[in-house]
């Protein structure tokens, strides 16, 4: 699954860097409807699990669903039939509105028998039918079954989405991953809509559809999507294939269905190259609906995407780029978490990392976007890197995850990129063919059940001759990061030696084997810098490691570790190679190896290694002849981002100025309609202060040739007019009625939360923390609208207000929408001592929700990195 809308780093990045969380203590409550309504509800522990796990086993729910009337409310029937052990007790997850008949085995269950989200059951018989009638609510939070009006046309969609604990919100349900069953639908729907589930159409007539049983699989992998949506068909290799979207964008997903069948193609064909076992779950369909949390996820049958990418406007090719990965990451699933699942959710990482892994290796392997670990190594392995320096730090396979609360906290950086980085390096190790030999026996082994980390490596252990228990304990049980610098000595013109130092945090000192590539680039006679050599060598966990291949080598104009980009960790350029690398980094022919130098380059900022002043002057002089559309775009956000935060307001306009001329320069320099021009003007859009250019685009005037200003691009431009204090509420409503869409009214949305006066931050700040009515994406668009490091006077008072506020907020939001909207609503831009003082208060609590108290533990940490730098 691909998580949602990237933390920090802006609305179209639609899965980096966001943690994905729910955990209660104290009273656990969740909103369940649109109305605000509060019902208690348990988190289920590992020790509940694996007893209920013992006592019974489930075979089948069959649901009918009656979403024909109006309001927050729909009917359900759900027939459970499952194995027990006679005379025992165990519980369903339920959360009801009202209930109108529960039968276990023909006989009457009290009404009491429902409580505080559980369905209670006791003398249970060896075979169990557990029938039960009752109203459900719709969500807007995007958990359980979401309802969505579209604000164009006026329809209705619906789709389920009941991970990680949400089943109970649409059935009785025993939920969790290793009590797999088959689920039947059917659907009572309005007239003129369509239905799709994970089970194959078996009769639709007069808006009843039925649909065939599934395969076993668990709770949180049942979906639907409902509506009058629009779809385009195909069929490869047996497989029948699909795409569904909202009938507003008809058009766009006509436009782009080609490419999108295309890459499901070849992402299909290399899977099955790679693996024993065909694709197991029938046809494959592909829907993109609206306000759904993650990027997509992985239903067997149905994948979901969040609709944003099926592009409206001008897109570059790396956003073309991320669509391909995403959709290799779920298919990748199928095998990875839908055909062999979790047995508990301490290994995540089975699925997620995996997923990761194969997503980016296939895409770059047989789809037209070739240089995908390049976006690995900028966005993914960053994202990593820094939810691994966080307090939160957690293991990529923890050894206890307590409880399905706790769970959720994992689903972040480390799960995801540091467990792909983890599982490239072990391939390099152990070789592909043994590698993939492992997975073929792991799946064979479990097909249609569940395994744990020691299932899978013992796997790999048969096919490499590999003994992994070492690696594994260093890679995937212990936390956070190394960090590996170059230490090099000359004799005149060549090396005396060159020795790899590896450090790691004081409170996480576990030292780690590496595999790394060490280049030696040089300035060429023609003016180009070529790699004139690159070096593999084995970094022992000793803390010092001489590579004997260099020693008397002609020294190298740059000297790169991880030339590769093999290993996971922080890299640290020698002295004379860091002086190098304005000069020589824009030079370098390799994609790859310039998105390393970058990446190191950020991250010492971040660190307070190097100045932001350095930063900026490196991104004016290398980036304007930057021909990777990635790196172009990820520079331009995190130096954006660390300007906005590390630079003191007396420095920062002069930092944002050196921005936006490099922006500019790019944008002169790139060719007409290219992805590089499109990502210049959103560079320059976000950093300059110049209205009357902007306000000029809008009106057409002096546009750079071939460039479009369209839609989003408009909403950008005036976003940051709205910000600068040149454009106001009246703007804002003509450019809604102009766009009266989904992404209008999120954008919109964003720019009235950004405008720089206090009536409209008072209401922003009420819709925020207070109007449980606002569904998740546009309560997460107003939060990140809301703070601007140019409106610092009139938001200083709701410094206090966030910390003072947040509680509240997490009693009318659910998880994942609660932990994005607490994250974005952080007054990150508020570089003050008050500011912590004021976290620390809050996290000094000690019924403080866990959600948020890892919200601001992380963002408390990240702000006192920033302090650090301007002091």
């Amino acid at each position: 699954m691909r998580v949602g809308v990237a933390a920090r780093q802006g609305h179209h990045q639609f899965w980096i860097g966001v943690r994905i969380s729910r955990c209660y203590r104290e009273a656990p409550t969740r909103r369940t409807g649109r109305t605000g309504m509060i019902v208690f509800m348990p988190r289920l522990t590992r020790s509940e699990a694996t007893a209920r796990a013992t006592t019974v086993d489930v075979h089948e729910y069959d649901i009918h669903l009656d979403v024909t009337a109006e309001g927050d409310t729909f009917g359900a029937r759900t027939v459970v039939r499952f194995d027990a052990r006679p005379g025992a007790g165990t519980f369903l997850e339920f959360e009801p509105v009202e209930v109108h008949s529960i039968k276990l085995n023909g006989e009457p269950v009290p009404a009491g028998a429902v409580a505080d989200g559980r369905l209670t059951l006791t003398g249970l018989a060896e075979r169990n039918e557990l029938a039960v009638t009752a109203t459900m609510r719709y969500s807007n939070t995007g958990e359980g079954l979401h309802k969505y009006t579209d604000p164009g046309d006026g329809n209705v969609y619906l789709y389920q989405h009941l991970f990680i604990n949400n089943a109970g919100r649409v059935l009785p349900a025993f939920d969790q991953p290793d009590l797999k069953a088959s689920f039947r639908l059917r659907m009572t729907a309005p007239a003129g809509w369509r239905v799709a589930t994970n089970g194959e159409l078996v009769r639709q007539d007069d808006g009843e559809w039925e649909f065939a049983p599934t395969k076993p699989i668990s709770t949180y992998l049942a979906t639907l999507f409902a509506g009058p949506f629009h779809v385009c068909t195909d069929e490869h290799d047996g497989i029948p294939l699909a795409i569904y979207t909202r009938a507003a964008l008809a058009g766009h997903l006509d436009a782009q269905a080609e490419e999108i069948f295309t890459i499901t193609k070849q992402c299909f064909d290399r899977y099955h190259q790679m693996f024993d076992i065909r694709y197991p779950f029938g046809h494959y369909q592909q829907a993109f609906a609206p306000e759904l949390n993650f990027g997509a996820m992985e239903y067997p049958g149905l994948v979901i995407f969040r609709d944003e990418l099926i592009y409206r406007s001008a897109v570059t090719d790396s956003q073309r780029e991320h669509r391909a990965n995403v959709i290799a990451h779920e298919m990748a699933h199928m095998w990875f978490g839908d055909l062999v699942t979790m047995a508990w959710w301490d290994d995540l990482w089975l699925n997620e990392s995996f997923a990761e892994y194969l997503g980016t290796r296939v895409a770059a392997e047989v789809t037209q976007f070739k240089d995908t670990w390049t976006t690995f190594a900028m966005q993914r392995k960053a994202w990593g890197l820094r939810a691994d320096q966080h307090p939160s730090t957690h293991p990529v396979a923890p050894a206890e995850v307590g409880d399905s609360d706790e769970a959720l906290l994992n689903f972040d950086g480390i799960s995801y990129a540091k467990g792909a980085a983890t599982l490239k390096q072990l391939v390099a190790w152990v070789g592909d063919e043994p590698f993939q030999a492992g997975l073929n026996e792991h799946f064979a082994a479990h097909a249609y059940g569940n395994a744990t980390l020691a299932d899978l490596l013992g796997a790999l252990t048969k096919a490499s001759g590999r003994d992994l228990g070492a690696w594994a304990e260093m890679w995937l049980r212990r936390p956070q990061v190394n960090t590996l610098r170059a230490e090099v000595s000359r004799d005149g013109d060549r090396y005396a030696e060159v020795a790899v130092v590896q450090t790691a945090p004081d409170e996480h000192p576990t030292l780690r084997p590496h595999r790394i590539g060490i280049g030696l680039f040089d300035r060429a006679p023609d003016g180009t810098v070529v790699r004139r050599e690159r070096v593999e060598a084995e970094v022992d966990a000793s803390g010092r490691t001489v590579v004997p291949a260099l020693a008397g080598a002609r020294a190298a104009d740059l000297l790169l570790l991880n030339d590769g980009d093999l290993t996971y960790a922080k890299i640290r350029l020698d002295e004379d190679s860091t002086a190098a690398v304005p000069t020589v980094l824009p030079l370098i022919g390799d994609s790859l190896a310039r998105a390393v130098i970058w990446a190191s380059t950020l991250d010492a900022v971040v660190d307070g290694e190097r100045s932001v002043a350095e930063l900026v002057t490196l991104v004016l002089t290398a980036l304007p002849v930057e021909s990777e559309v990635v790196i172009v775009e990820d520079v331009l956000r995190a130096t954006r981002s660390l300007v906005d935060r590390y630079a003191t307001p007396e420095t920062r306009p002069a930092a944002l100025e050196l921005v936006a001329q490099s922006a500019d320069r790019l944008l002169a320099a790139s060719e007409p309609g290219g992805s590089r021009q499109l990502a210049a003007a959103r560079g320059l859009i976000g950093a300059t202060v110049e209205t009357a250019r902007l306000g000029g685009w809008l009106a057409g005037e002096g546009v750079p040739d071939g460039l479009a200003v369209d839609d989003d691009l408009r909403w950008l431009i005036l976003y940051r007019m709205v910000v600068l204090g040149s454009a106001g509420r009246a703007e804002i409503d003509a450019e809604f009625a102009r766009d009266r869409s989904a992404t209008g009214e999120q954008w919109a949305a964003r720019c009235r939360a950004a405008l720089p006066d206090a009536e409209a931050k008072a209401a922003a700040w009420q819709a925020i923390v207070g109007d449980a009515s606002l569904s998740n994406r546009l309560a997460e668009m107003t939060a990140s609208g809301f703070w601007q490091p140019e409106q610092c006077e009139v938001l200083t008072p709701y410094v206090a207000r966030y910390f003072a506020d947040m509680p509240g907020m997490m009693r009318i939001r659910s998880g994942m929408s609660a932990e994005r909207v607490a994250d974005y609503a952080y007054p990150e831009v508020m570089v003050d001592p008050e500011t912590r003082r004021l976290a620390a208060e809050l996290l000094a609590r000690e019924d403080l929700d866990p959600i948020l108290r890892r919200v601001v533990t992380d963002a408390d940490d990240d702000l006192r990195r920033a302090l650090t730098a301007r002091f």
